[in-house]
């Protein structure tokens, strides 16, 4: 087993050469705390939550030689120091192909340490195996369609400014979903779908104009947890809601798709991991 150091450069946009050999090395960790700084987020964190990540393609051989396969999904808390870049994470499961394990349990064990060292915090690891590949829970995100309005855009980079609540009005509780999110990959700038969910309680968000903002990062470069980061922050100074939660579930690349979620409120439950349709 390689204990090799993560790469200098992270492994997206550059030639892949996929090992044979099991390397934990191969995870490519980011501090969250230079991003969160562009966004004024620095100290206490002004919300709680969790990354959800999904990768479809992890396989193993048993101690006999035969191919195992499982989908592991892996919770990740908002507050862990690091995110790890999704490529490498790709190369790093691809790293356990030829790997001989004794049992999915061990597999889960191992993804379980690797993972936590890599992000920096504890995370949770869940491996399911083919026999439990039909209890997979599927499902599209509730709330209001924001896409049913007809809205005329021009500006393709997400402009805060646009957001708006309507003060005059008694609060209300709402749930807003658009599936027109798209962002793009900071160094490939390859493209990034996602349906988008927004809970909150406070004065109507003006609906119109938080659809053009969403639809604004469709020229935007940066990563999923991010993203999801900078809505959230501009909703909650843009409309002052006194509740907000923030739920992005990205298509899947290279096999593997993350769904960060982000709230500033107690009663809020971490969503269920149901893969909608585009997923």
């Amino acid at each position: 087993m390689s204990n090799s150091q993560p790469p200098a450069q992270p492994p997206l946009g550059q030639t892949s050469f996929y090992p044979a050999d099991y390397d934990p090395g191969l995870l490519f960790a980011m501090p969250r705390a230079q991003q969160r700084a562009t966004l004024g987020i620095t100290g206490t964190l002004p919300f709680f939550g969790m990354d959800i990540w999904n990768a479809y393609e992890v396989s193993w051989l048993n101690l006999r030689g035969k191919p195992q396969v499982g989908i592991a999904t892996v919770h990740v808390p908002a507050d862990s120091p690091n995110i790890v870049e999704s490529k490498s994470m790709k190369l790093y499961t691809n790293s356990l192909n030829q790997l001989r394990v004794a049992g999915a349990e061990a597999v889960q064990s191992l993804l379980q340490a690797d993972l936590s060292a890599a992000f920096g915090a504890p995370v949770q690891v869940v491996l399911g195996t083919s026999e439990s590949f039909g209890q997979t829970l599927m499902g599209e995100l509730e709330g209001l369609l924001l896409d049913r309005l007809d809205i005329e855009v021009n500006e393709y980079q997400p402009n805060p400014a646009l957001l708006k609540a309507n003060t005059d009005a008694p609060p209300v509780q709402e749930t807003l979903v658009s599936h027109l999110l798209k962002s793009n990959c900071p160094v490939t700038n390859q493209p990034d779908w996602a349906s988008l969910q927004i809970r909150y309680v406070g004065h109507a968000i003006d609906q119109a104009a938080l659809l053009t903002y969403l639809i604004g990062f469709r020229q935007h470069q940066e990563f999923h947890e991010h993203c999801v980061e900078r809505i959230f922050m501009d909703v909650a100074r843009a409309c002052k809601p006194s509740k907000l939660m923030v739920l992005a579930r990205y298509t899947r690349r290279g096999g593997i798709d993350i769904n960060p979620w982000r709230s500033n409120f107690s009663l809020s439950k971490m969503p269920l991991n149901a893969r909608n349709a585009r997923q």
